[in-house]
């Protein structure tokens, strides 16, 4: 059995924090209140590691995501790397792609996609193994989990089981032992063991499914009251299949199957979701329900709703304040006097303040189009304090670069633009063009263009890196190596 999260998203609904490079999934939100904050994947790759599910896992996910989940989790944690981000059928089929040709699973390997940010609790990921065993019971296309609903919400699909009688049970894999029990679930089976007591079922835990009569989505409250009258479930977005399943889909479409060779043909695969692409075209469905806690924490009523503090960062919430939370990345104070059901959210790349309610509309009101004005890379972080051009049409960008002690950046060069760095924090290694030289707080490095050079952290190192030149952009950027280790012995004279 094999796990795929999806790892994509574009970072609207939570707006100002999250964005293209820095999807909601990265968060460092989540923890108590004297404990460090951490993210959703951080939290998802922990729980997957207690219940010894990690080793089998892995990350899909698009470029700009790479650098964040390796500063985030284990640089180890193998992922498969869209292209471009094209929806997620094309992810998942690259996914399998990668399975089948560079980990060589073979048809019948069972492959479980879900997203890579549920607020759930570890049960949730116990729930997972019994995917592999509904698929091999009810020969199945797939097989999915949907969550038992606890109130009609209009946000999400729901699942409604067949109830024509075409049910089984398959065991509950959490327990060895024998105990009474009877399932909930209403397509469930909890049959008697041989000469147990009258009236009494003695028999080890079930996890029911059921064949999938049809899907809803988003339906008015009401209407989702009746669903769940019916037996619906939340569809949570997890759903498993044969490997071979995929397989046949890419042959199908007269596709390679060989990750590298799919990776060059990408665009060619349709934009189109997984739901409708392959769940929508499955003749035969099972579900799995899960009853356990089970939150999509993708805006900020729903997020703050988990928040141990009130307030994060600098500033201050009155007394008069009622469910009022502040989450500020900035250096300057935020105070709230007198605020009812609000949410501000401050960072580099702009401010929020909503009424908590009417926060999931921010998706639909922030059109502007912006680069990310922080960033968390492999080796830290970095912050763009100023943007200018000058009457010679000279760009002028100013950053404050954070580097992890241990880490490094790229030994590179650029074409187009000459940098200043000024040391404000720690000790490191900069190299120049072979040369090599230990650097602290107020050294002033003067780096012209096509000049080659890297610097590694000894102690947590901080620089303000002033750029000027005629065109200021990711992409002149000449990346000669990575490794620090491999930079001395090749470059550094």
């Amino acid at each position: 059995m094999k796990l795929v999260l999806l790892s994509g998203g574009s970072g609207k609904r939570l707006w100002p924090l999250s964005s293209d490079s820095r999807s909601k999934q990265f968060l460092k939100v989540l923890g108590g209140a004297d404990e460090p904050k951490i993210s959703m994947i951080q939290r998802v790759w922990g729980q997957l590691k207690n219940v010894g599910l990690a080793d089998a896992t892995f990350i899909a996910t698009s470029k700009s995501q790479v650098e964040m989940i390796h500063s985030q989790l284990d640089s180890e944690v193998p992922l498969i790397v869209e292209p471009e981000r094209r929806d997620t059928f094309p992810a998942v089929a690259l996914a399998a792609a990668y399975l089948h040709s560079v980990q060589k699973a073979g048809p019948d390997e069972t492959v479980i996609v879900l997203p890579v940010d549920p607020y759930v609790d570890e049960a949730y990921f116990e729930r997972l193994k019994l995917l592999d065993e509904a698929l091999n019971r009810s020969e199945a296309e797939l097989a999915l989990m949907g969550v038992k609903p606890t109130f009609p919400s209009e946000k999400y699909g729901y699942i409604v089981p067949d109830e024509s009688g075409d049910e089984r049970a398959i065991p509950d894999l959490r327990s060895q032992e024998n105990v009474s029990v009877r399932s909930e679930f209403r397509f469930g089976d909890s049959r008697p063991a041989a000469g147990s007591p009258t009236g009494v079922s003695t028999v080890r835990p079930h996890a029911p499914y059921a064949s999938v009569s049809r899907f809803q989505e988003k339906p008015s409250q009401a209407k989702a009251a009746e669903l769940i009258a019916e037996g619906a479930l939340w569809n949570c977005g997890v759903f498993a299949f044969k490997l071979g399943k995929l397989m046949d889909i890419l042959r199908e479409k007269e596709m390679p199957l060989d990750f590298a060779e799919l990776a060059r043909h990408y665009k060619r695969l349709p934009k189109i979701s997984f739901d409708y692409e392959v769940v929508e075209k499955s003749s035969r469905i099972v579900v799995v329900p899960y009853e356990g806690e089970w939150k999509d924490l993708g805006t900020w009523n729903t997020l703050t709703e988990e928040l141990s503090e009130h307030l994060t960062g600098k500033g201050k919430i009155d007394a008069q304040s009622a469910n009022t939370h502040v989450v500020n990345e900035l250096d300057i104070p935020i105070v709230a006097l007198g605020l009812r059901n609000v949410v501000v959210a401050a960072s580099p790349d702009g401010i929020l303040v909503s009424d908590k309610d009417a926060s999931p509309r921010i998706k639909d009101v922030v059109d502007f189009v912006r680069r990310p004005m922080y960033e968390e890379r492999r080796w830290g972080w970095y912050k763009i304090l100023d943007y200018a051009v000058t009457d010679d049409e000279y760009e002028v960008l100013t950053k404050r670069v954070g580097i992890a002690a241990g880490k490094n950046l790229s030994y590179h060069y650029h074409g187009k633009r000459n940098e200043v760095w000024t040391i404000i924090k720690g000790t490191g290694d900069f190299a120049l063009d072979g040369k090599i030289r230990r650097v602290a707080a107020g050294d002033v490095l003067h780096i012209p263009v096509g000049a080659r050079h890297g610097i590694r952290a000894i102690a947590d190192l901080e620089f303000i890196e002033v750029q000027n030149g005629s065109e200021i952009i990711d992409e002149d950027i000449v990346r000669l190596h990575t490794d620090w280790d491999e930079i001395l012995k090749r470059y550094v004279k």
